[in-house]
């Protein structure tokens, strides 16, 4: 087996699984101990509308993983069977809860599972990269229409603009949403314009003295930008249609599963344009946690979403909410992660790789 199997393997050893958890939890706790009130939390009554609402909020993490598993399918050509793209979006998302976001997320374990799984190395090459050049597609559109149609001061309500956290949040979402911005122009550039140029200034880039120890890792990067320049300029419209419409309801079934869990549990009528402001600051959370260092965006997402939405939410009630949020779009995942990865390995890998890649299978 090789070395980058062996490393991608090593990632799911026990303390780095159990590590977001402590980080979250550990947020959690502080925010509980420091936001929550106790009275609050005794008044609140458990009706047929909350009910309703955690329903369509489970109901929304099903489209959501539904439209990732149509989308896999679509940019693999239909080669997995359903059962085999849930068994891959699940471990996808098991390695985006342990990666931080800053390196990609899941990324690199995507093509890896998906090789795994049958798909040839171009062609997987090809679907994780075109997975997050449409993942950036729907940030870039959606957070400049949230910004303009909900407002500058109520997207942003519940922050002091002028202080430091307030401005910092403001000042390093824009800043974040243009870096991302650049990168996904450049790899459209390189996906769809001059992959060849693209990997020379790679190269050349990763050539200088303080970055030639990952000249490697560089010249992979290129071939796998010509591999999937190839490969993408066979796809007819309806290959982009459906990836395209499978992106945008994965991202907002993600983001509908917090307007649900307000709704649950706040008694006040919430109008069209709160929804709306919820449903943006969500868009500012996902751009900012993209850069987190944390496994998942374990601490920063919780803290992001008490600062806010607490508006939104009862007095005392958001830690909670916050809480319950990653109970229903995060922790699950490592999860079923924890369930099928053992099996997934004793199924793709024969013992002498397991064994030579130092992990316990259970």
């Amino acid at each position: 087996m090789d070395q980058d199997a062996k490393q991608i393997l090593r990632t799911f050893r026990p303390v780095r699984i159990m590590l977001p958890v402590i980080i979250g939890l550990g947020v959690v706790i502080y925010l509980l101990w420091h936001d929550s009130d106790k009275q609050a939390l005794l008044n609140i009554r458990w009706t047929w509308n909350s009910s309703a609402w955690l329903g369509v909020a489970l109901f929304m993490m099903v489209v959501r993983d539904f439209s990732y598993m149509i989308r896999i399918r679509v940019l693999t050509d239909n080669q997995l069977d359903w059962y085999r793209s849930f068994i891959v979006i699940m471990l996808w998302e098991f390695a985006s809860a342990l990666a931080p976001g800053i390196i990609g997320g899941g990324f690199f374990f995507a093509m890896f599972i998906l090789n795994r799984e049958g798909v040839n190395m171009g062609k997987s090459i090809t679907a994780i990269m075109n997975s997050s050049f449409l993942d950036g597609i729907f940030l870039a559109i959606m957070a400049p229409i949230v910004y303009w149609v909900v407002g500058k001061e109520l997207l942003f309500s519940g922050l002091n603009l002028h202080g430091v956290f307030g401005g910092g949040i403001f000042y390093a979402f824009w800043l974040i949403y243009f870096i991302i911005l650049a990168y996904k122009l450049f790899v459209a550039y390189a996906l769809f314009v001059n992959p060849y140029f693209v990997k020379i200034l790679i190269v050349k880039l990763f050539s200088f003295p303080f970055l030639v120890r990952f000249k490697r890792k560089a010249i992979e990067t290129g071939n796998q930008l010509i591999i999937a320049s190839e490969e993408l300029k066979k796809q007819n419209w309806k290959y982009w249609m459906n990836s395209l419409g499978a992106t945008f309801a994965s991202w907002t079934a993600r983001f509908i599963i917090v307007n649900c869990l307000v709704h649950a549990f706040n008694p006040a009528s919430l109008g069209f344009m709160d929804n709306l402001a919820i449903y943006g600051k969500q868009v500012i959370m996902g751009i900012i946690i993209i850069t987190s260092v944390t496994p998942g965006g374990s601490g920063i997402a919780e803290l992001m979403f008490v600062r806010l939405l607490n508006e939104f939410i009862a007095t005392g009630l958001a830690p909670t909410l916050s809480f319950l949020w990653r109970l229903l779009s995060y922790y699950p995942y490592l999860i079923i992660g924890v369930i099928i990865l053992p099996r997934w390995i004793r199924q793709k890998f024969t013992k002498a790789e397991i064994i030579s890649s130092d992990i316990k299978i259970v």
